[in-house]
């Protein structure tokens, strides 16, 4: 029978239970990078982000960033099936084209995390993570301010799988719900960033209703902080729910090639070729 993964299996019990804890350890060190990253946007408040990559901190951020991710790509790829190699780039391309309609176009939403739910859920929460922080990575080379964002994005995929691995993706009206509470969550770990580095202007949509609250006598972070929650939120619903309708509407011999969909059973109905009970 061939193999649909990049990498053999390891033989034996005990060889396989290592190549578990280092992949493992890879998820956690890649996790510790974006979230240092984070946390040192945060800290430093830096106000040259937005000059590109010509900035000391933007080199900072997009090296942080970029290792989390690389880190989170190693450890997932001995469990991906080969044809994720072309689904990823097309995730990627997928979250940056909507997400720069979605910022000219004026509305207080985003849908740039289509393609990084979708990962999650057919390959896991490392998967979703190492999607989202990459394509914030990519789009940043476009449009620079994107790029503190990453950590927020990478937290959107690994929530994602976290809904997918608990079977929120079986029941079709459970998928807005868990993108409803995902974007509660990257509301708040957005809000800072958006607040110290950007002043709150980030966005068309956005930016109005920020400064509708500051209007009413709001501090700024309070006002990026409620604008979130209520951008945030129904994002997340909407791109969930297109996420789901992706998913299922893609051949079912092509989903379940997936280890985690088949493990965890993360979508309704059998994998095909299952016989039927007698």
């Amino acid at each position: 029978m061939s193999q649909s993964s990049l990498t053999l299996p390891a033989s034996g019990a005990g060889s396989g239970g290592t190549v578990s804890r280092g992949r493992r350890l890879l998820e956690i060190a890649g996790a510790a990078a974006i979230a240092a990253t984070y946390v040192f946007l945060v800290l430093t408040q830096p106000a040259d982000l937005a000059n590109g990559l010509t900035s000391f901190s933007a080199l900072v951020a997009l090296g942080g960033f970029l290792i989390g991710a690389a880190l989170l790509v190693v450890a997932v790829l001995p469990v991906l099936p080969t044809s994720t190699l072309v689904l990823v780039p097309v995730a990627i391309v997928l979250n940056v084209v909507l997400g720069q309609l979605m910022g000219s176009s004026g509305l207080p939403f985003y849908i740039d995390s289509i393609g990084t739910v979708l990962i999650a859920v057919l390959a896991g929460p490392a998967a979703g993570a190492a999607t989202g922080a990459l394509s914030s990575i990519i789009w940043s080379f476009f449009n620079p301010t994107v790029l503190p964002f990453a950590a927020g994005a990478a937290l959107i995929g690994f929530l994602a799988g976290l809904a997918a691995r608990g079977g929120l993706f079986r029941r079709f009206y459970l998928a807005p719900i868990a993108g409803f509470v995902t974007g509660i969550l990257a509301g708040v770990v957005s809000a800072p960033i958006a607040a110290f580095v950007f002043g709150g202007t980030a966005g068309l949509g956005t930016g109005a209703i920020v400064s509708a609250f500051r209007a009413m006598g709001d501090t700024l972070l309070a006002a990026i902080t409620k604008q979130a929650l209520i951008s945030d939120p129904m994002d997340k619903a909407i791109v969930f729910t297109v996420a789901a309708l992706l998913v299922y509407a893609l051949p079912r011999r092509t989903t379940f090639q997936f280890p985690f969909v088949r493990r965890f059973r993360v979508l309704a109905g059998k994998a095909p070729g299952t016989p039927k009970p007698e």
